[in-house]
């Protein structure tokens, strides 16, 4: 199975609310938060990662190389990443899609945190879907704009909203399961114009590609500094 990261956001709320590490070498537990999803990708079976990361800060380039060159705490982890700053994480997801045509995979962006355990059971999902793609959803509201997610009684999903629906809905998680063939759907949304990655979701549904939601018990993301305490509490079963 092949993981993706996108590590190109520059970190702007946090920058401003005094953290002064770039978004991907910010640490939770004593642990960066792209070292995390490195180390978490390799227990769950990675042939290969695939990072973006922005070329403004080169320490995140820099930290990358070293773990290219010498592994994860020992580790070889089988990393391939580019530098290169772009305007949305649609545009990041399209510059890396090229090293992803070749079977499914999984992409989240870097300041994403669940446990592990709940990982690993979504994982075990993903490889039993067919042809569809399985969004990480969560009934645990912890973004400014949530995308709310409807689904079915088979968890089939229904639509991506912006606003919050009268009906029962979940909210997207930021962790994307995703067939070969999502490529190409990125690829035409770029054409259009369209930077959100909501937007993207949106295209599965609108080209016919089946997508499917997976119940996480709780995502966070880590905007800012606040969150770096809240997501280490959740961590910590507190």
């Amino acid at each position: 199975m092949k993981y993706a990261i996108i590590a190109a956001g520059e970190g702007n709320r946090l920058a401003a609310e005094g953290i002064t590490a770039p978004k991907p070498l910010v640490q939770v537990n004593g642990e960066c938060l792209i070292d995390r999803l490195i180390r978490i990708f390799m227990t769950n079976d990675a042939e290969e990662i695939v990072c973006i990361c922005n070329d403004q800060t080169a320490q995140v380039a820099a930290h990358l190389y070293r773990i290219q060159r010498d592994g994860l705490k020992g580790q070889p982890v089988p990393l391939r990443f580019i530098v290169k700053s772009t305007p949305s994480s649609m545009h990041s997801f399209f510059e890396i899609s090229q090293y992803l045509q070749d079977g499914p995979f999984v992409l989240t962006t870097v300041d994403t945190i669940f446990r592990e355990d709940d990982f690993t059971n979504y994982m075990t999902a993903f490889r039993q879907c067919q042809k569809a793609s399985l969004m990480g959803v969560t009934s645990f509201v912890d973004d400014e704009k949530p995308l709310y997610v409807t689904t079915d009684k088979q968890m089939n999903v229904t639509a991506f909203l912006d606003t919050k629906p009268e009906i029962p809905a979940y909210v997207s998680a930021g962790i994307y399961g995703l067939q070969p063939s999502a490529v190409f759907t990125v690829a035409n949304c770029i054409a259009r114009s369209e930077q959100r990655m909501r937007n993207f979701q949106r295209a599965l549904l609108m080209e016919g590609k089946p997508v499917k939601a997976w119940l996480f018990d709780k995502v966070l993301d880590v905007d800012h500094a606040s969150d770096i305490q809240k997501a280490e509490a959740f961590l910590n079963g507190l």
